[in-house]
């Protein structure tokens, strides 16, 4: 079990949207819906479920690399935070 290890490196936020909750993730490998993400940066450090995922701001169960996905999280983030998957 990893206990405080961060992750496997999968993106960094590349937006976020303050009044709705949702981060702009560029994607360097894939994540699906059901995955446990971690987001380090600045002050903020914290797991949540991948709960949905939009492209284009169309609901998708699963994105690649390369992908820019928008996705509600349960903190505030901001550009650069980067975004593990445990």
């Amino acid at each position: 079990m990893p206990n405080s290890k961060e992750g496997k490196l999968i993106g960094k936020i590349i937006h976020y949207f303050g009044n709705i909750g949702v981060a702009v993730i560029k994607l360097k490998a894939p994540i699906k819906k059901g995955d446990t993400i971690r987001i380090i940066g600045g002050e903020t450090d914290f797991e949540q479920t991948v709960g949905s995922i939009e492209v284009e701001h169309k609901k998708i169960e699963k994105a690649k690399s390369k992908d820019e996905v928008g996705m509600k999280v349960k903190e505030k983030v901001r550009e650069g935070y980067k975004v593990h998957k445990v």
